[in-house]
């Protein structure tokens, strides 16, 4: 097939999706072609069958705010009809489906050839904060309604777009995944220079903003680890990087924080922590927390969104959950798996298993080829 991608190209979850679908796909031997206006996250350096078109936004006095909609629509068609493509899969509803379906009624008018299908995968942001907008709601729901395959990437999050656009559709639930050959060998792992003489090592990955609770981060880790040897790995950047300073400063533990900035492989620091914490608002599936997982990592996060089918309960679980005003459990939860090594190594051992054997590109990718396969089919009929 010949597929385009469309997503944001910055650091979070759905950039990094889109990114590891386009290189699966282009190594099952599709032809796959990637629009937005910079090269992806975790896309760098050459690999058969993978293209990139940048959508350049042009600079006009007449508009305030550069018109993105309609630059990226009209590359959609651009590369849509010079690549006969098969399929436009858009990551996120607002304004990526949007995008797509003017550009699919443009090439419709113009007659020249069949329009691609359009698949759009939504990733939670776009239905639980943007698209929930008033100004911004109709237009997520009809574009929602207007695609040709709408994905959720989780159940909670089908559920949460049912109810709160109404729309009369059927949605598939694949689930986010994780290349196995990425996580085969984390041997070389960085735990020295992220802590000395033998210190535990609680990580901590997301874009800072204030659905991630950072600050709760720090004030949870500072409960937990008051009187043991540990430090706080944070990886990424955003706006509340500053709460998370001044947090620590105000609880004295700001010498036990490793700050570590946006990474695009982060397998190997993970890897290196004993402990994975998440106490988000919000998650509609927890793409870092499947990361962890993969790596060995135990999960320590809140009961929200798609985290409780990630993570999983009882015996099988890769970690443990609370519920989002818990703070005394997560506390307890987090000492408890530093304290107790062995109960650590099985958790670990669970976490792995349940994220390579359920969330692995192998399990996943074929999911989305034979929900492409199943979108063509309804369009041509």
């Amino acid at each position: 097939m010949r597929i385009a991608l469309t997503c944001y190209p910055t650091y979070g979850g759905s950039g990094v999706v889109a990114s590891e679908l386009g290189r699966q796909l282009a190594r099952r031997g599709h032809e796959v072609h990637f629009i937005t206006y910079d090269v992806p996250f975790r896309l760098r350096g050459f690999q058969e069958r993978l293209y990139f078109h940048e959508v350049e936004v042009p600079a006009y006095p007449l508009f305030k705010h550069p018109p993105y909609l309609l630059a990226l629509a009209n590359k959609m068609v651009e590369v849509a009809q010079s690549a006969r493509l098969d399929i436009l899969h858009v990551h996120y509803a607002i304004p990526h489906a949007t995008s797509a379906y003017l550009a699919r009624q443009v090439i419709e008018a113009s007659g020249d050839g069949p329009a691609p299908a359009v698949v759009t995968t939504l990733h939670g942001t776009d239905i639980t904060l943007v698209g929930s907008e008033p100004s911004f709601a109709g237009i997520t729901a009809f574009s929602i309604q207007a695609s040709d395959g709408v994905t959720a990437v989780s159940e909670a999050l089908k559920r949460q777009t049912l109810e709160t656009f109404k729309v009369s559709r059927d949605i598939r639930v694949i689930y986010n995944f994780v290349d196995p050959e990425d996580y085969a060998d984390l041997s070389a792992c960085w735990r020295g220079s992220l802590a000395e003489n033998g210190e535990l090592v609680v990580a901590h990955v997301s874009n800072f903003r204030p659905v991630k609770r950072a600050d709760v981060v720090v004030r949870v880790f500072a409960a937990a680890c008051r009187d043991l040897p540990a430090r706080l790995a944070l990886i990424g950047d955003g706006p509340d990087l500053h709460k998370v300073r001044a947090e620590a400063e105000r609880l004295g533990v700001s010498d036990k924080l490793v700050f570590l900035g946006q990474q695009e492989q982060i397998g190997e620091l993970l890897a290196s922590a004993d402990v994975f914490f998440l106490p988000s608002l919000q998650e509609s599936f927890g793409l870092a927390a499947l990361e962890a997982m993969a790596a060995g990592v135990p999960v320590v996060a809140t009961r929200v969104g798609g985290l409780p089918e990630l993570v999983g309960d009882g015996d099988g679980a890769g970690g443990f959950l609370y519920e989002v005003d818990d703070f005394d459990g997560m506390v307890q939860g987090l000492r408890t798996l530093l304290t107790d090594r062995d109960l650590r190594a099985r958790v670990s051992a669970r976490a792995r298993h349940r994220a390579l054997s359920l969330f692995s590109s192998e399990i996943i990718v074929p999911q989305y080829e034979a929900f492409y396969r199943d979108v063509l089919d309804g369009v041509r009929g």
